[in-house]
């Protein structure tokens, strides 16, 4: 899927039709993911999905909750650094290793429920 909560992504056609190409780009990814800021802030990747979609609504609510604590509170860390116009220490940054996509897999599983019941909500049912 193009678009979607996720936001738009061409990644997967890439990498399957340009395997090579798709990791010749992986350290441009790298340089634009350090120039957003968002793990000097504290944040992580799937901190940032727009809440005003329904469908990372229910995936929010499905969180268990320490992660949903700890979302809670990386944002709040951020706003505070925000409203201070400075990033966190370095040793409190988020790292590539600990930014991993928390939430991505419950967006997707989501979606998938919302395509089968728009699915199961226009079949036709003939009778023989």
């Amino acid at each position: 899927m193009v678009w979607g909560p996720l936001s738009i992504t061409f990644a997967p056609q890439l990498k399957a039709v340009a395997p090579g190409l798709f990791e010749s780009l992986r350290p441009v990814a790298n340089l634009l993911v350090k120039a957003s800021g968002y793990r000097a802030m504290g944040l992580k990747y799937d901190d940032l999905l727009m809440e005003e979609r329904e469908d990372v609504q229910k995936a929010i609510s499905r969180l268990s909750p320490e992660e949903a604590y700890n979302r809670s509170f990386r944002l709040r860390t951020a706003i505070q650094q925000s409203i201070l116009h400075k990033p966190l220490p370095k040793d409190q940054w988020v790292t590539p290793e600990e930014d991993v996509r928390y939430m991505t897999p419950i967006v997707r599983e989501v979606e998938a429920e919302n395509a089968e019941r728009a699915f199961y909500d226009t079949v036709q049912v003939e009778r023989k």
